[in-house]
């Protein structure tokens, strides 16, 4: 039942359902195949902290620009 084949189709439809569902299906299955994108979406946005330069990379040009004035 769950051989290599089978496991191939069911991961390519649940990506097509998951990527494009929400413009080809009905009703019902369109807005749940865009939650799951939504959620999905916000899952891995949210393992990823909101990344801060340890340099602030603008100071060369803020201080000449400052120097000028």
């Amino acid at each position: 039942m769950f051989n290599k084949a089978n496991m191939t189709l069911l991961f390519i439809v649940g990506l097509i359902f998951i990527g494009f569902g929400d413009s080809f299906l009905p009703k019902p299955l369109s807005t749940a195949s865009f939650q799951t994108r939504t959620s999905i979406n916000s899952f891995v946005i949210g393992m990823f902290p909101a990344w801060q330069p340890k340099t602030d990379p603008y100071k060369r040009t803020n201080d000449a620009v400052e120097g000028v004035k």
